[in-house]
């Protein structure tokens, strides 16, 4: 059964309230909304909150607890289905956003594993989910660790820095 198909049911549905289109109708004159004051005009009414003046509730209450939002690492995400868009042998940012697939940006990329993967990549992204690692080495292709060659590089300058010292 589909959206279209589905059958109207007695009483379901009302007729819509046609303001302002005379006495006879019953919602003319002031359309239903009573006599002057504020929730009477066009734009009025209060926020939701408003206690007349009165410092409203959620400005008494104490902020307490800890909200993980400011600290939520997010991702740009590709499935190994996609790859097939990608022009040359080696998935990196670049290529990803030469192919559309993501934007060019500062969030990191992160590769998933939905879909088939047919031709031999080497990944240079920033994080790989472990299906999609399996079907890109059933595949033949190679996953180059960028985070821990940039962390064995920043070790070994500093291991440097103290033989010179």
């Amino acid at each position: 059964m589909n959206l279209d198909n589905i059958p109207t049911i007695k009483g379901a549905t009302h007729p819509t309230k046609r303001l302002g289109r005379g006495e006879g109708s019953g919602h003319g004159k002031t359309s239903g909304k009573g006599h002057k004051g504020q929730k009477a005009r066009s734009g009025g009414g209060i926020r939701i909150g408003f206690e007349g003046g009165q410092m409203p509730l959620y400005r008494k209450l104490p902020r307490r607890g800890f909200n993980n939002y400011n600290f939520k690492k997010t991702f740009q995400l590709v499935n190994v289905g996609q790859l097939e868009k990608v022009e040359g042998d080696t998935i990196n940012r670049e290529s990803l956003v030469a192919a559309g697939l993501v934007r060019d940006n500062a969030e990191p990329v992160k590769v998933l594993g939905d879909g088939e993967l047919s031709k031999a990549f080497t990944f240079d992204v920033d994080k790989v989910s472990a299906s999609a690692k399996s079907k890109i080495e059933a595949a033949g292709g190679k996953i180059v660790d960028a985070v821990a060659e940039k962390v064995s590089a920043a070790s070994a300058a500093s291991a440097e820095e103290k033989e010179d010292a």
